[in-house]
């Protein structure tokens, strides 16, 4: 997708690359994209760029963007590559990380204009690149997952590899050190990090799921309940599970200490490449924004009313087996469902505010949508475990998982939402000039 241009990130409207309509009902396509992912290689005989692009007459802004398929070769009527297409990488970009791909910028119409195919209708051009754009945000949290797993593993690996200190208290009568492991501070980063990924991961699950039942569901009901899921844990998925990835990327340097600094170890790798998560497919900010400004209205509310009243029923469900998850999780939800009123009812009559808590609340969400799965979880391996079932050891560390989650993670919600909700006006209040004081 070639989104980006030096002018034009996160406002797409402010674009200037140019299409011109052909008489052979092509277009010409002149203009510069940026950070371009892929954008030349040798790795495929063709690339297909999907280009934005504003057509003479065309309105301002969004309203006035199309689409375009721009090969870099022409395929000719028999299937068969051609000469090569008026478009070119003029750079490869230099970044922090992910330096395993190819990051261009690419010039189209030097030489004329570079033949395009509309997509869609013409102006529609954003309409039609959304259709990708759940899968795309989705695909991204699900990275973060991936890379904060590898952290983790490598993190603990280490951990229980290095030899360092001895229990507290108890030097005198130890002559050898101990694996950092038992150390209580690294248990907590371990635990950490290893909790968030599982979260994250079925937070992204639970999204895949919703995605694929809003398009095959067997009745009309149950598609526009899985719509409504699948438009409220995209954001999450998108932004909770890439800041996540680079805590967690970071807690593995830390678990590594001075050897995770040093580029030998590779635990900073995993740092650099998940800094560019929260700012791929729109950055988080904007996931927080079109959570509150578009996913709380969604189907007049009930979209996030069901998400938080199955959080509800979850912590009913633990009142038995396991009290405290469940006293952390209503405590949790309570707090949720009264910073969503809040919410919506704010950016109904003054949205500003509502925007300056958009981030905090987002996070208070996830964190609660992540400890309703993390004890669904809990729930069925507490049940293959009195029964006898499946691999001990996994049922069991799935159990603490939650209970770890639900009092050492959950209560953060409490004043994300306390942000969220009471915090707008020392954002907006603020002196841009008391800024650079």
């Amino acid at each position: 997708m070639n989104l980006t241009e030096p002018q034009a990130g996160s406002d797409v409207g402010a674009l200037k690359t140019k299409a011109v309509r052909a008489e052979d009902g092509t277009y010409r396509i002149t203009g510069q994209k940026i950070y371009i992912t892929w954008g030349e290689h040798d790795a495929a005989d063709n690339i297909v760029h999907l280009v934005l692009a504003r057509l003479p007459d065309a309105p301002f802004g969004t309203r006035g963007i199309s689409l375009f398929l721009v090969p870099r070769r022409i395929v000719k009527p028999d299937g068969s590559l051609g000469a090569h297409n008026d478009v070119r990488c003029v750079g490869v970009e230099h970044k922090l990380g992910i330096h395993g791909s190819p990051t261009c910028t690419m010039s189209y119409g030097d030489e004329g204009g570079a033949i395009g195919h509309l997509i869609g209708a013409e102006n529609k051009g954003m309409a039609a690149m959304f259709t990708m754009m759940n899968s795309a945000r989705l695909n991204v949290g699900v990275q973060g997952v991936a890379i904060a797993e590898r952290a983790f593993q490598k993190a603990l690996s280490y951990a229980k590899e290095r030899l360092q200190g001895k229990p507290y208290g108890l030097s005198h009568e130890m002559p050898d050190m101990i694996p950092i492991i038992q150390h209580p501070d690294v248990r907590r980063m371990l635990l950490t990090m290893r909790t968030q990924v599982e979260a994250g991961r079925a937070i992204c699950l639970a999204n895949a799921l919703a995605l694929d039942e809003a398009r095959h569901g067997a009745s009309a009901d149950a598609r526009e309940w899985a719509k409504g899921r699948e438009e409220v844990l995209t954001p999450i998925s998108k932004a909770w599970c890439t800041d996540m990835a680079v805590e967690v990327a970071s807690l593995g340097v830390q678990v590594h200490g001075g050897m995770g600094f040093i580029e030998q170890t590779g635990a900073a790798q995993f740092y650099r490449d998940a800094r560019i998560l929260p700012i791929y497919e729109g950055t988080n900010g904007i996931q927080a924004i079109d959570l509150i400004g578009r996913k709380l209205g969604l189907q007049n509310g009930a979209a996030i009313k069901s998400l938080l009243d199955d959080c509800a029923a979850t912590a009913d469900l633990l009142s038995s087996p396991m009290p405290e998850i469940a006293a952390a999780l209503s405590a949790a939800h309570r707090r949720l469902v009264t910073a969503t009123l809040w919410m919506q009812e704010t950016m109904r009559k003054e949205a500003v505010k509502g925007l300056a808590g958009a981030t905090p609340y987002l996070k208070a969400l996830a964190l609660l949508t992540g400890a309703h799965y993390l004890g669904r979880g809990a729930i069925a391996a507490t049940k293959k475990l009195q029964e006898g079932q499946g691999p001990q050891t996994f049922l069991t560390a799935r159990v603490q998982s939650a209970q770890f989650f639900a009092m050492n993670l959950l209560p953060q919600a409490h004043g994300l939402a306390d942000a969220a909700t009471r915090g707008a006006s020392t954002i907006i209040d603020a002196s841009i000039d008391e800024l650079s004081a």
